[in-house]
């Protein structure tokens, strides 16, 4: 919370303080829980910043409510317009009401002795003291087990007096429990009474209780919205606890289930361990808002990641949701009046626009690789290399659950909705059987008899079945769980003959950890020639490459309809422009070689300008003719600065931070590492590895860049002697894979184009 410093403004609070400790009033307006007084030690603090005395004026109890959260006052029912101060043990904070009589104070110390005051009124209003909880003060178990919730819309009480809407579904009638039961929550609308979220769909068919809870904030929950606050992560224990104490709920014990949003906001909860959270399943998911989605190598994404921020502000608005509507028609009151502080939802589009640079603060607390290594029970986890929405920068922190004491990860090429493909629903169904409803896995006969329908109908491919049960016991299935290796690697995902182009692979391989312990780092050099050739081979003398800016290239994305499974099939991808890229290709593979992980382009590099924006693309040049895409990396040259700490030979870990920013030097070349995404791809015996060089843009569906307005700069690439541009990747040689190569195009997410022999690929 910010101190207040000026003379003037101190004076006002300290008359308040010392008029309140002489009155110890006892009525109240506040929201908060029952008054204390404002204590001497308060008044004594700011007492010492002056030595003024004068008459204590005439002070009335506030007509305002207060509300105080953890780290969080909001403030209702005060007059529009008027400044309001926020005095505390650490200080004030001022800010002015909005037309709707709302204001929301943010990011406030913990502590005895707040109160907020109206300075300007006459007599000054004075709310009653009031104090400000730690995040990690946690109500008595039997604040959880005296909520009751049953079949149909319910709102669950948060411990700070916040109501979050949820919506209970049960398979059958509750004295008839317990049932297994998964949780979805999410500032989308999984409380929705008329139509629940995919994956509480998927669930409420399989014989569980599904409960679908929206974000403070969202939906008919009370509350103002700050995307994944930390007051939406202890919600979310608080919301664990209240339904696994019912009744009706198999061992007191619930999962979680979710892609997307509600995927990721399980990373957020399970982090503070509520004891009644048996398993998770993330997917879809990031490790990092700043680095995954919303600044990719420090470059701010303003297509999906401002479009979906957008998104958000809107339908979190109040009545931003059609049904939010249609449930206060129908008389929901409390619905109502959950919409009131909507006003102080924070501008997530704003926030993000402004945030051109990491900072710790919010910057960690919206990094699940922060903090994942918390997560203590079970975790199922899916995402796709090419996803058009979150990216595949997810696979960096697989590594870091490490309390996690069982985990099942699937990983594949596809889109954003390929979560839900036969394989990944399949294991999924194995493990919440296994861990939550604690029985023998089994999928029903009906569900199984539908399924090639409804993925017709998603993905628009025929042949897409469930594959078989694998267990006759729950004994086996769980043994097979956590003995199995934990990584699988699902391949040429829509290469399948049984559904050519629908999300079944071609391959399954397993491995240990990711990235593979198998897989080692092959390093390239560039070569003047077009070539990328061994670092032996490589030029003794220093010579280079340039290639044009073209801003507008940063601007072409294929727009795509929304929940459209089949959103790869939209991609455009564009042929390159002379003169405006570089590329650099290597001899034809001798052998079948699995690319799996994260790798770099490490370019020796000058420009005509103090700044330059990189993107990096690996291509696969097939010997019939087809170039295929397979990943991408992207950076701003002045966000070149590494952690040492973090980065590793594969992984360039870049800071992003203002003070580690800095121009490039005019006139010099400047050594920048480019992370390429993670991913597998198979390169078969006969094929070539193409690196290209441009600006951003162009290849990524539903990403847009906003790049430097350098149009027409020119990017030299040093290559050899003292600029040795070098690329690295990690592969895995002895692989068996399928001979032949998978259709092209009709392999998930991984767009092709006629290669461009007239410039031999380069």
């Amino acid at each position: 919370m910010r101190i207040g410093s000026s003379r003037h403004r101190i004076l006002p609070v300290i008359l308040v303080t010392t008029a309140l400790v002489a009155a110890a009033c006892s009525s109240s307006n506040s929201l908060s829980s029952p008054a204390t007084p404002v204590t001497s030690s308060t008044a004594a603090m700011i007492a010492t910043t002056t030595a003024a005395t004068t008459t204590v004026p005439e002070t009335t109890i506030a007509g305002f409510r207060v509300r105080p959260s953890a780290r969080l006052v909001a403030v209702t029912g005060a007059e529009p317009g008027r400044s309001l101060e926020l005095l505390g043990p650490s200080g004030f904070e001022s800010g002015t009401v909005d037309d709707l009589g709302n204001l929301v104070f943010r990011e406030v110390e913990p502590g005895d002795g707040y109160v907020v005051t109206d300075t300007g009124s006459t007599p000054i209003q004075v709310s009653e003291s009031f104090r400000v909880p730690r995040l990690d003060e946690i109500p008595d178990p039997s604040f959880y087990a005296s909520q009751k919730l049953v079949a149909g819309l319910n709102y669950i009480e948060m411990r700070d007096g916040v109501t979050l809407s949820a919506m209970v579904r049960l398979p059958g009638p509750a004295d008839e429990g317990p049932y297994p039961t998964v949780v979805e929550y999410s500032g989308y609308d999984p409380a929705n009474p008329g139509e629940p979220e995919p994956m509480t769909g998927i669930f409420t068919q399989v014989g569980y209780a599904t409960v679908g809870v929206n974000m403070r904030g969202s939906g008919c929950s009370g509350g103002a919205f700050d995307f994944f606050s930390e007051l939406q992560t202890i919600d979310g224990y608080d919301i664990i606890e209240t339904i696994a104490a019912q009744p009706w709920v198999l061992d007191n014990k619930v999962g979680m289930v979710g892609i997307s949003y509600p995927g990721i906001s399980q990373l957020f909860v399970a982090q503070t361990q509520p004891p009644g959270l048996e398993a998770i399943s993330p997917m879809s998911v990031i490790e990092d808002s700043y680095r995954s989605v919303v600044y990719p190598g420090g470059i701010y994404n303003n297509g999906f990641a401002k479009s979906w921020g957008d998104s958000r502000q809107g339908s979190t608005d109040a009545y931003g949701q059609d049904w939010v509507r249609t449930q206060v028609d129908q008389g929901d009151t409390v619905c109502e009046d959950n919409q009131l502080l909507r006003s102080q939802n924070v501008d997530l589009t704003a926030t993000a626009a402004a945030l051109a640079y990491w900072t710790d603060d919010p910057g960690n607390r919206l990094a699940p690789r922060t903090f994942v290594d918390k997560i203590d029970v079970p975790v199922f986890l899916a995402g796709a290399w090419q996803d058009e929405q979150t990216g595949s920068r997810f696979a960096t922190m697989l590594g870091d659950f490490t309390k996690a004491p069982v985990m099942q990860v699937y990983l594949y090429n596809g889109a954003h909705a390929d979560s839900a493909n036969p394989e990944s629903l399949a294991r999924l169904f194995e493990f919440m059987d296994v861990y939550v409803a604690h029985r023998t896995p089994k999928i029903d006969p009906a569900i199984r008899f539908a399924a090639p329908l409804l993925y017709k109908s998603v993905y628009g491919a025929d042949g897409l079945t469930l594959p078989p049960d694998r267990f006759t016991s729950l004994e086996e299935a769980k043994a097979a769980l956590e003995t199995d290796k934990p990584v699988h690697l699902l391949l040429e995902m829509g290469g399948n003959p049984q559904s050519l182009g629908g999300p079944i692979p071609r391959v399954e391989m397993q491995f240990d950890a990711w990235p593979p312990p198998e897989a080692e780092a092959v390093t390239w050099a560039l070569a003047s020639d077009g070539r990328l050739v061994s670092p032996d081979s490589a030029a003794t003398d220093s010579t280079s490459e340039n290639f044009t800016v073209d801003v507008a290239h940063s601007q072409v994305v294929t727009p795509a309809a929304d929940d459209d499974g089949n959103e790869f099939d939209n991609l455009d991808w564009p042929a390159l422009e002379d003169g405006k890229y570089l590329s650099y290709t290597t001899a034809p593979f001798a052998d079948d070689m699995v690319l799996a992980g994260s790798g770099h382009a490490s370019l020796w590099i000058q420009s005509s300008a103090d700044d330059a924006d990189l993107q990096v693309t690996i291509t696969e040049i097939r010997p019939d003719g087809q170039e295929m895409y397979v990943q991408s990396g992207w950076l701003r040259a002045s966000h070149r600065a590494l952690d040492p700490t973090k980065s590793t030979e594969l992984l360039p870990f870049h800071t992003h931070t203002e003070a580690d920013a800095a121009p490039l030097p005019s006139g010099e070349f400047t050594k920048v590492d480019v992370e390429v995404f993670p991913v597998a791809h198979v390169f078969r015996a006969g094929s070539r590895l193409r690196l290209i060089v441009d600006n951003p843009g162009g290849n990524r569906n539903l990403w847009k860049f906003e790049v430097l307005p350098n149009d027409g700069q020119t990017i030299t690439i040093g290559i050899g002697g003292a600029t040795p541009s070098e690329l690295v990747l990690p592969f895995i040689a002895g692989a068996e894979v399928p001979a032949g190569l998978p259709p092209c195009p009709g392999t998930r997410s991984q767009p092709c184009r006629p290669t461009d022999t007239t410039t031999g690929a380069r």
